[in-house]
């Protein structure tokens, strides 16, 4: 509980221009990126773009600031530790 709390003093903004530009505010770090996909480590969690010929146009992660172009079809936010536990595998898990 005390983690929700914190998360939810620190800023994470997201503008979607005509699902073609989006902005995100609050990036902490680019954890994948191709063009169908680009998933991003916020303040507020874990963002996955779904979308077709998306490019990352400006990063900034000092400023924490991202703008993406591309047909964006899917936005899906999840929790950090989310991300973390499905990238153990079977064998990660086995040994927690």
């Amino acid at each position: 509980m005390e983690e929700r709390r914190n998360i939810e003093n620190r800023s994470q903004n997201l503008v979607l221009e005509n699902r073609q530009k989006m902005s995100v505010s609050g990036v902490e770090h680019v954890t994948s990126f191709n063009p169908e996909v680009i998933i991003l480590v916020t303040v507020q969690g874990n963002i996955t773009i779904k979308g077709e010929e998306l490019d990352i146009k400006k990063l900034n992660l000092e400023d924490g600031n991202l703008s993406i172009a591309g047909y964006i079809n899917s936005i899906v936010y999840s929790d950090k530790q989310d991300i973390a536990s499905k990238g153990l595998g079977f064998f990660g898990k086995m040994f927690k």
